[in-house]
């Protein structure tokens, strides 16, 4: 059972939330991204695509909080999104030191800049304002350690597929991966940009 080899602490807020046997797609996931593998996670609404980006991530950080830099990034679609995911996190690094944070277009940069200052592990974002903490130096990616984007079917409109394009060419040996319910053409043009040995995991 993958839930058996996570960390005790995520093993200990599933059995407090009687989650105990993995859905068909955790089973055939969280191996494979528990290797360090970037990968494509495909499968359709309430396969626990969402379930899989959070323990994965904790997991990757050993749940414990270090250094100021973000080691985790997530990139959503929009604002609602963010705080949704935002929102799940706090559920399971409530009893960890792991320290969450979330920025979107609607607030302003320059708070952005310094929250995100005070120190921050797992950074929830959408691609255009990560983008712009980039290039305003409001956050530095040299620690960072798995990418992940959830949902990842509105990254075929352009801005927000250039706008990770240009962030993702400044991130070095990082995790990437990809959630989503079908592949779009667009999303398989990173195997060319920074996924060239993803796996496909359906």
């Amino acid at each position: 059972m993958p839930f058996k080899k996570l960390h005790e602490n995520i093993k200990e807020i599933l059995e407090s939330q009687e989650i105990t046997i993995p859905t068909n797609f955790q089973q055939r996931s969280i191996p494979v991204i528990k290797s360090g593998a970037d990968a494509y996670c495909i499968a359709p609404k309430a396969s626990g695509k969402t379930t899989i980006l959070i323990l994965t991530t904790l997991q990757k950080l050993k749940c414990e909080a270090v250094g100021t830099t973000p080691r985790a990034l997530v990139l959503v679609e929009n604002k609602e999104k963010a705080l949704e995911l935002y929102d799940a996190f706090l559920t399971y690094t409530r009893y960890n030191s792991l320290r969450v944070y979330v920025g979107y277009e609607q607030l302003d940069i320059e708070v952005q800049k310094s929250e995100i200052f005070e120190g921050v592990d797992i950074l929830i974002s959408t691609p255009k304002s990560l983008n712009k903490l980039f290039l305003l130096n409001g956050v530095s990616l040299s620690q960072l350690r798995i990418c992940s984007v959830d949902d990842a079917e509105f990254l075929s409109q352009t801005p927000s597929y250039n706008a990770i394009l240009s962030v993702t060419q400044s991130i070095h040996k990082c995790q990437f991966l990809i959630y989503v319910e079908k592949m779009h053409p667009m999303l398989k043009r990173f195997k060319a940009n920074f996924m060239e040995r993803a796996r496909v995991i359906t």
